[in-house]
C-alpha cells in the first residue's frame, strides 16, 4: 500500500512538472515559428501608391500560408526622396532588428542595406540594372544575400521617346526630367539619345535635386516652343508626380511617364512595368527562403509585361487627338 501511495505521488509530481514546462514548450514552438519579415519602401509609408504594393506584397504572402501575428511579423522603414542619410539610418535600424529576409522598393535603399549587411537575405523589387550597380553578381546566379525583380531595361527610355513622338507628332524638343546624380539616369540618357535623331527630336536633361529645381527646369524649358517631358523613374519624381503633373498641365507639355500610377493621377500617358504585380512576384521569392532557399540561387527576373496607360482627358485638355493605333495597343485608357 505504502509502495502504492509514493508512486502515485511520483506520477503526480511528474506530471505536474510536464504540466508546468507545457507553456514554455509552446512558447517555444511559437516564437520558432514566428518570423520577421522587414519592408523597407523608397516613398513615405503614408504614399497611397507605396501602400498599394506593400498591400498586395502581404496579401499573396498571406495567400501562401503566412499569417500575420501567428508566423509573421512586419517591420516597416521608408526613406524620404532625397535623403540619404536617413536611409542609411534607416537601413541600419532595420537589420539590428534581425529580420529573416527584407524586401526593398529602391536602388537607393538597396545600396544602403547592403552596406548594412551582406548576410541577411533581400529581395528587392522595381531596381533597374542591378548588375551594372553591382548590387548582385549575374541575372542567372545573383551571388551574396540579395536577388529580385527589375523594374526595366535601359532600351525602354527609347520608347518612351517614340510614344511620346507619336500622341504629339508636333513635338521636336524633349526635356528629360532626371534626378542629378542617379546612376541609372545615365543608361536611360544614353538610350534615348540613340533614338531622337531618327524621330525628329532634340532632347535635352532637366537636371533635378528638389521641388524648386523641379519647378523652375520646367519652367524654364517650357519657354521653347514645340516641346514635350520624358519623366524617367527614380524617388523624387514619383513623390513629386503631382508637382510634375501640375506643371506639364500649365505649361501645355505633353509628358511621358514610367508608371501607371501618374496617369491614374492625371498625367498624360505612361509605358512601364506593373509594380504592384512584382510586388506580388516578390512575395514567392520571400515564401521560398523563409523556407530554406537561398538568394544566391533564386535568379532575377525581369518585368513579364509592360503596360500601356492613355488618359484621354488630359490628352483633350492638351488639344491632343489620340491615334487610334495608339488607343488600340494601350492596356487602359481613362476617360
Amino acid at each position: 500500500m505504502h509502495l502504492d501511495r509514493l508512486k502515485r505521488r511520483e506520477f503526480i509530481a511528474l506530471l505536474g512538472g510536464a504540466a508546468a514546462a507545457w507553456p514554455l514548450v509552446a512558447r517555444a514552438q511559437q516564437a520558432e515559428r514566428m518570423r520577421r519579415v522587414g519592408i523597407f519602401s523608397g516613398i513615405d509609408e503614408a504614399d497611397p501608391d507605396a501602400q498599394a504594393r506593400v498591400a498586395a506584397f502581404r496579401q499573396a504572402l498571406q495567400q501562401l500560408g503566412w499569417t500575420e501575428g501567428r508566423d509573421v511579423r512586419y517591420e516597416h522603414r521608408s526613406r524620404s526622396a532625397g535623403n540619404v542619410e536617413l536611409g542609411r539610418r534607416n537601413a541600419a535600424e532595420l537589420v539590428a532588428l534581425g529580420p529573416d529576409v527584407i524586401l526593398v522598393g529602391s536602388a537607393t535603399n538597396l545600396e544602403a542595406l547592403q552596406q548594412a549587411t551582406r548576410t541577411v537575405p533581400i529581395v528587392f523589387a522595381g531596381v533597374t540594372d542591378p548588375v551594372g550597380a553591382g548590387y548582385v553578381e549575374s541575372l542567372a546566379r545573383p551571388g551574396g544575400n540579395t536577388t529580385g525583380f527589375i523594374a526595366f531595361e535601359y532600351g525602354i527610355s527609347a520608347k518612351w521617346v517614340e510614344l511620346l513622338k507619336e500622341i504629339a507628332p508636333r513635338v521636336t524638343r524633349g526635356g528629360v526630367l532626371r534626378t542629378q546624380g542617379s546612376s541609372i539616369g545615365i543608361g536611360l540618357w544614353a538610350a534615348m539619345q540613340g533614338a531622337a535623331p531618327s524621330l525628329g527630336m532634340d532632347l535635352r536633361p532637366i537636371q533635378v535635386r528638389d521641388a524648386p529645381e523641379i519647378e523652375r527646369g520646367v519652367t524654364t524649358f517650357a519657354r521653347g516652343p514645340d516641346g514635350g517631358l520624358v519623366v524617367t523613374p527614380g524617388g523624387l519624381t514619383i513623390v513629386h508626380r503631382g508637382l510634375i503633373g501640375t506643371l506639364a498641365a500649365r505649361h501645355q507639355l505633353p509628358a511621358v511617364y514610367p508608371f501607371r500610377y501618374f496617369v491614374t493621377g492625371g498625367g498624360l500617358m505612361s509605358y512601364g512595368p506593373d509594380v504592384t504585380g512584382q510586388y506580388r512576384r516578390a512575395a514567392g521569392y520571400v515564401d521560398r527562403i523563409l523556407k530554406g532557399a537561398k538568394p544566391a540561387e533564386l535568379p532575377v527576373q525581369a518585368p513579364t509585361k509592360y503596360e500601356l496607360a492613355i488618359n484621354l482627358k488630359t490628352a483633350k485638355a492638351l488639344g491632343l487627338d489620340v491615334p487610334p493605333t495608339l488607343l488600340a495597343r494601350a492596356d487602359e485608357v481613362i476617360e
